[in-house]
């Protein structure tokens, strides 16, 4: 046969095309010629149209993802969106068909979880949201805490459970409630949350405290969309926070309390001893930030830190260290690993004999619980902890120990224990930073099996050099540049801001924390109990510094980038396409990058919405006017935990107008300090006039506040509306004769004002919590406004509605702010 013959019918071979040569061919021993092979090839196959081949495609991709069983990746996603859903609705369902629900459907998916059909999708995708909603109903009522209704001065008894130094020398105390007098709660708060301003020796965790304190129950949002204090503290079971008017008291504790304790309430009386413990020799021996931020990556103690540190580290990027979270959980891990396996090896004999790779791995993960047990519980160590402790049971058993299901394994440990914890930014920025690091490992790995590489038997030595150098600082660009994109979403969501410079801090200080700071800390820990621990301490406070230095100077470039408020759907919208864009392995995860990109649209399109005119805080005492130029508030200064938040969320001008002061001897430091309670003084008549006439001339400034201090603030805004602020309950009537808005902080014994103006008064601002307002130049003065508060329903915010007058509740705000909130522009 011809060469020409031979090497096409061999192509057809090779492509799979049948080959038919005639019997006569094959048997004729002379040279044949071209015509004499005769090829029958099969009818190609009429084309296919867009739609078959992308159902061709779809159908492919998600045999595939099957196959790889990546829809285990989605049981937590499920679950957690399912307890967000209950967690974020005004009215959940009741719990009848709640259950009922669930015992219809959960059953039912779980007989056809094997069945590999739309149905059976359907039915397991509504399993797992009810199974959610289920978790988070029973956490809500397996809490159970009472939260203190209304502001109250009295004695309170009980014993220290925490404590915590901030960066002033003020200690905050948790405390078990027992008992309190002067008056008497009826509602008693299991666990508050008190401030003690005396500079004098703390007391133990353990013993008793008593003292004269100002309670309050815990915050709400600061406007609308904004964070709910309140149901955080709910679910760690503080029912009230406040601080003690005096330096309190130490108790002997009682002996029947001692003994009524419980096992594991005595060790973990113990364990936040010694956690307390380790903090103070931590902050003693290297002192200073450098001190209480070796502390706080340690013991999880971050109120040391200073307010200036913290915001440079903030703005830097570089927060997350503060946090107990992966970063400190692995480098702490894979030290005691490495060091473990160093040891080893000085002992030959010994690990040719035994597997010294897993008795590294056990070791590292008792190391790593025993961190966890001093860290404080928080969400962030929680996370960390099951990760690498999966991680390393997977060293164990010769298993993968990165992958995307151990991810998952953690996440569904967290949501059944605690699904509250999906809520918070610590929960979101720890998975999202992990979800995606893990996701880019698993790509990577995957790419580099499916590559031809060039292998060089013995490469010269500065190839070896130049190739680990940049393995390593490729290594820290890219996890670096992976962990700031993707927890962007939720800093955006949460914090209203995003860091420009985070990428150049991180790969500054993320060698100092690797290199020096993790090292030695870990060795000052194991050698603390000996008392040989300072000079590693000493090493150690060392890198805090330089840590501190690299987030001074890049802060100082002013790389922090004001977002504002989102869109309702953009956190729901941008989760969704990250979650699609990570946890698939095939071309569906491009699906998630449409929803990103819708994400990121509805930013501008929430920046260009008009802005609130007036802002007012739920305690009727900060109120500030809002324009395009400035903002001009009833505080002499522009700070303060709230005003931030506002300036972060609306977004506020730079520009503050402070208030005209009527007495010149006003308290400079009224903006920080907790306000006392003071009962109104009465006024004359003629008390009254004068304040009437001041009133009327603050009227004719615009745009800015005239104020008397523990009587009233007044001003006009642009659009013409009047605003009166009224601190003492005598001038109520005056204010609502004078002005178009009325806010009181005081409660009133009537809710309108017989003028027509509008009454905002303290039991009002209860019930709705901060209000924003957008202002009319012409007629009603209130063209519509919004309240943080959408219902006073739910567990964690109930204690709006009490009344511990008549010891009932009551929801309902009156008629005329119940159709300012439900008014559109």
């Amino acid at each position: 046969m011809h060469d020409y013959g031979e090497r096409q019918q061999f192509r057809l071979l090779e492509t799979g095309t049948p080959v038919k040569v005639e019997l006569d061919s094959i048997n004729a021993p002379a040279a044949l010629t071209n015509t004499d092979v005769v090829l029958f090839a099969p009818p190609r196959p009429a084309p296919q149209g867009f739609a078959q081949r992308l159902q061709s495609t779809l159908s492919r991709c998600v045999t595939e993802e099957l196959q790889y069983r990546q829809d285990f990746l989605f049981i937590p996603v499920l679950v957690g969106a399912g307890a967000a859903l209950w967690f974020s609705l005004a009215s959940p369902p009741s719990d009848v068909v709640l259950l009922v629900s669930g015992l219809c459907v959960i059953p039912i998916a779980v007989i056809t979880r094997h069945r590999q059909t739309a149905l059976s999708f359907v039915l397991a995708t509504l399993a797992l949201l009810l199974l959610g909603m289920l978790l988070a109903n029973w956490e809500t009522r397996r809490v159970g805490t009472t939260v203190l209704d209304s502001a109250v001065t009295t004695t309170i008894t009980g014993k220290v459970e925490r404590r915590e130094v901030d960066a002033k020398g003020y200690w905050r105390y948790t405390i078990a409630l027992t008992s309190t007098s002067g008056p008497s709660l009826t509602r008693l708060p299991n666990r508050i949350s008190v401030l003690s301003r005396s500079r004098e020796q703390p007391i133990a965790v353990g013993s008793g405290i008593t003292g004269k304190a100002r309670l309050s129950p815990p915050s709400g949002p600061a406007l609308p969309g904004l964070n709910d204090f309140a149901f955080s503290a709910y679910f760690d079971g503080i029912g009230a926070t406040g601080f003690f008017y005096s330096a309190p008291k130490a108790l002997p504790t009682q002996a029947e309390t001692t003994d009524k304790a419980g096992w594991l309430e005595t060790a973990g009386s113990w364990l936040y001893a010694l956690r307390s413990a380790i903090a103070e020799r931590i902050r003693s021996v290297i002192g200073g930030d450098a001190g209480a931020f070796a502390a706080s990556i340690i013991t999880d103690e971050r109120r040391a830190i200073s307010s200036e540190t913290m915001e440079a580290l903030r703005v830097s990027g570089l927060a997350h260290i503060v946090a107990i979270s992966g970063l400190n959980m692995a480098l702490a891990s894979g030290i005691f690993v490495v060091g473990m396996r160093m040891v080893f090896s000085l002992f030959p004999g010994f690990s040719q004999r035994y597997p010294v790779k897993k008795i590294s791995a056990f070791a590292a993960l008792l190391m790593t619980f025993a961190y966890y047990l001093i860290s404080g519980f928080a969400v962030s160590a929680e996370r960390a902890w099951l990760m690498m402790s999966i991680m390393l049971a997977a060293v164990l058993v010769n298993r993968p120990s990165i992958s995307l299901r151990n991810v998952a394994l953690a996440a569904i440990v967290i949501i059944a224990v605690s699904p509250h914890e999906i809520m918070g930014p610590s929960f979101q920025m720890s998975f999202a930073a992990t979800l995606a690091l893990v996701a880019a490992y698993s790509f990577w790995s995957r790419w580099q099996g499916n590559r031809e590489r060039l292998f060089i038997a013995r490469p010269p030595f500065w190839m070896v050099a130049s190739s680990k150098a940049s393995a390593v600082i490729g290594g820290v660009v890219i996890t670096s540049l992976i962990g700031g994109v993707s927890t962007a979403i939720y800093s955006i969501e949460h914090f209203h801001r995003i860091t420009t410079y985070g990428l150049a801090a991180n790969l500054a200080a993320m060698p100092v924390m690797s290199i020096i700071v993790m090292p030695s800390a870990l060795i000052a820990m194991l050698l603390m109990p000996f008392g040989l621990d300072a000079p590693f301490l000493k090493l150690m406070g060392y890198g805090m510094a330089m840590v501190i230095d690299i987030a001074n100077t890049v802060s100082s470039w002013g790389g922090d980038a004001t977002i504002g408020r989102q869109h309702p759907w953009f956190l729901a919208v941008s989760t969704v396409g990250f979650l699609l864009l990570t946890l698939l392995r095939t071309h569906l995860a491009l699906l998630g990058l449409p929803l990103i990109l819708a994400g990121l649209v509805l930013v501008p399109l929430e920046q260009n919405k008009a802005k609130p005119d007036l802002l007012i805080y739920e305690d009727g005492v900060l109120v500030a006017f809002r324009t395009d130029q400035f903002v001009a508030t009833t505080k002499r200064q522009a700070k303060g935990f709230v005003f931030d938040q506002w300036a972060r969320a609306v977004p506020l001008p730079d520009k503050h107008v402070a208030p005209m002061l009527d007495d010149d001897k006003a308290d400079a430091r009224e903006d920080t300090a907790e306000p006392t309670p003071r009962r109104p003084a009465g006024l004359t008549d003629q008390q009254k006039q004068e304040a009437r006439d001041k009133m009327l001339a603050a009227f004719e400034r615009t745009n800015g506040f005239s104020c008397q201090k523990n009587a009233w603030c007044a001003g006009r805004h642009e659009s013409g509306v009047k605003v009166a602020v009224i601190s003492n309950t005598a001038l109520t009537g005056t204010a609502c004769d004078l002005a178009d808005i009325v806010v009181t902080s005081r409660f009133v014994p009537f809710s309108n004002c017989r003028s027509g103006a509008l009454l905002i008064s303290a039991a009002t601002l209860r019930k709705t919590g901060s209000l924003e307002l957008w202002l009319n130049e012409a007629g009603a003065p209130v063209a519509t406004a919004r309240a943080a508060m959408q219902d006073v329903a739910r567990p964690w915010s109930i204690h709006r509605a009490y009344d511990w007058r008549s010891k009932t509740s009551d929801g309902a705000v009156p008629p005329h702010i119940e159709t300012m909130l439900v008014a559109r522009p």
